[in-house]
């Protein structure tokens, strides 16, 4: 059985499914983690596929593994091994600066788990927050997974291959509104 990528109008009760899952996941955190509402459905007005994008982030990840069993314990099925996000081109880090730990549910809630400060930790929150407080990109990039969608719904390869990039452009341009607004991690969402 093939994906078939379906990218839906912003959805009325995202901001409140979020709320729900972080009122579950909230109570079985190490003490200090920050919970986020990431993804698209984080970003008002904003089409996107139906699936709630959570991150926690902990002070160190080597404490992901507790986190994961928590997580298994409320339904979530964890990835068995650490993994690493996308590096974008034309960058040059440190492998620890991509490293992350994943669990999801039913495939309607991805819960992504990194380490505070890290640049994939950062990267979700800046575009999230960049894509908020500007509505043309935020209208632009729903186009873009539109298209994408309309163009390849049962494959996702050529469908991230497009859209990885597009996010890259967005957080390279949303750097220099950082710097310019003195945008900073935001606290937890929850």
């Amino acid at each position: 059985m093939s994906t078939v990528i379906t990218i839906v109008p912003p959805g009325p009760d995202w901001a409140a499914r979020f709320r729900t899952l972080a009122a579950t996941i909230r109570p079985h955190l190490p003490p200090g983690a920050a919970l986020h509402h990431i993804g698209s459905t984080a970003v008002p007005g904003l089409h996107a596929k139906d699936v709630t994008d959570l991150q926690i982030g902990l002070s160190d990840l080597n404490a992901a593994p507790a986190v994961l069993d928590t997580l298994a314990a409320l339904g979530y099925e964890p990835r068995p091994a650490v993994t690493t996000d996308h590096l974008p081109p034309g960058l040059t880090l440190d492998p620890a600066e991509l490293r992350k730990a994943y669990a999801s549910r039913a495939g309607q809630v991805h819960v992504h788990v990194r380490e505070v400060g890290r640049f994939n930790h950062r990267y979700p929150l800046l575009m999230r927050d960049f894509l908020r407080a500007t509505p043309a990109a935020a209208a632009a990039y729903g186009e873009i997974k539109v298209q994408l969608a309309r163009l390849h719904p049962r494959d996702v390869d050529p469908y991230y291959a497009v859209k990885d990039p597009v996010m890259d452009l967005i957080v390279a341009g949303a750097q220099e509104w950082a710097a310019r607004t003195g945008w900073a991690l935001p606290p937890s969402d929850a």
